[in-house]
């Protein structure tokens, strides 16, 4: 039996994202600076291309470690410019230790960044019901306020659509289409 996936889940690397990552929820605050690092570098290109370059932004980025990130020098951002490996924008690798800086201040006043960034759904994941990719929004009034106040704090990078996208990735939002597999999968795991 084929299972029914997500329209844009088609090449390997992306089922294989699908149908064991997204969508579902993350709690973990290093797991959660990965996505909003991905997420960020995601920015005008495909999840696919990020998909595929994601062990060498691992690698380049010391795992996500946001602390480390937090403190790169020159030589550091030097090194990621001329990596081949990752998306070498220059603004995006300055707003990733931009974002690490602002991170770990709201790691700091809330005790954790998950407690923070889980508030703007009240600790919930928002289930939808949409039955085909056309209904799937880009941008939520939770990705909104949620855009709104990470820039309040500092962070770069962070529009609404790319706060998003974020959430469908940490499972603050099933984005799954109702026919989808996966869907159910995710409800029943709550």
């Amino acid at each position: 039996m084929i299972k029914k996936r997500c329209g844009w889940a088609k090449k390997p690397l992306d089922i294989e994202y699908h149908d064991t990552e997204w969508g579902v929820p993350v709690h973990n605050d290093t797991k959660l600076f990965e996505f909003l690092i991905l997420d960020a570098f995601q920015a005008g290109l495909s999840w696919s291309t990020i998909l595929a370059k994601r062990e060498n932004f691992a690698k380049a980025f010391d795992n996500f470690d946001y602390r480390k990130i937090a403190n790169y020098d020159q030589h550091k951002i030097d090194s990621l410019l001329t990596n081949k490996g990752i998306i070498r924008n220059k603004l995006k690798i300055y707003a990733s230790i931009t974002n690490a800086q602002a991170f770990i201040k709201v790691q700091e006043e809330f005790g954790s960044f998950d407690k923070y960034i889980w508030s703007f759904t009240q600790g919930k994941t928002i289930i939808n019901s949409w039955s085909t990719n056309q209904e799937v929004p880009s941008t939520s009034k939770e990705s909104d306020a949620m855009s709104k106040d990470l820039k309040k704090r500092g962070f770069k990078f962070v529009g609404s659509t790319i706060c998003y996208a974020f959430m469908q990735a940490a499972g603050m939002v099933n984005d799954h289409l109702v026919d989808c597999f996966r869907y159910k999968e995710i409800n029943y795991d709550k």
